[in-house]
């Protein structure tokens, strides 16, 4: 059974219930299988020897999730060579396509709706609505977590400065 977290993290101030570990710096980021807008499978190993930031959203149709998304395409064009940003979504691959294309963004986005298992991977997992948790995490080349920050309240943003500094101290 999995592991659950019990209100690490609120939406509008009510506590939720995360499914999967704490992941934590210097772990060995965990593996995981999403789709891509194509629908084909991508893995953590699509990545191997980039410093990838993920950026973690509940649904790409919200407020806070549409800007999130929007800062990291933004500083994609500002980020040294090797630096990739990847935004994941429990929202399906073809919304995320439809949203890609009406806002002009070009960072990859991934979806988590098939078994959640990037969610369970690494506890991004609201058991309470089947979304992921608003967080981010930085992955070295060397394939460990390097910056983590799991949004304590789903509404608020996440602290796009740490995450790019740690992305730029491992490029």
């Amino acid at each position: 059974m999995a592991t659950e977290r019990k209100g690490v993290i609120t939406f509008k101030g009510n506590p939720l219930t995360l499914i999967g570990p704490e992941v934590k710096v210097g772990d060995t980021a965990p593996n995981f299988s999403v789709l891509n807008n194509g629908l084909q499978a991508v893995t953590l190993d699509n990545y191997k020897g980039k410093t990838l930031i993920i950026s973690v959203a509940p649904s790409l149709d919200t407020p806070v999730c549409s800007l999130q998304t929007q800062r990291f395409n933004k500083e994609q064009a500002n980020l040294p060579a090797g630096v990739e940003v990847i935004t994941i979504t429990a929202d399906l691959p073809f919304a995320q396509a439809r949203f890609c294309g009406a806002e002009g963004i070009k960072v990859t986005t991934l979806s988590d709706h098939r078994d959640m298992a990037f969610g369970d991977a690494y506890g991004t997992h609201i058991k309470e609505l089947r979304l992921e948790a608003r967080s981010i995490f930085v992955v070295g080349k060397d394939g460990k977590i390097k910056h983590v920050e799991y949004v304590k309240e789903v509404t608020e943003h996440p602290d796009y400065d740490k995450a790019l500094a740690a992305a730029k101290a491992n490029a």
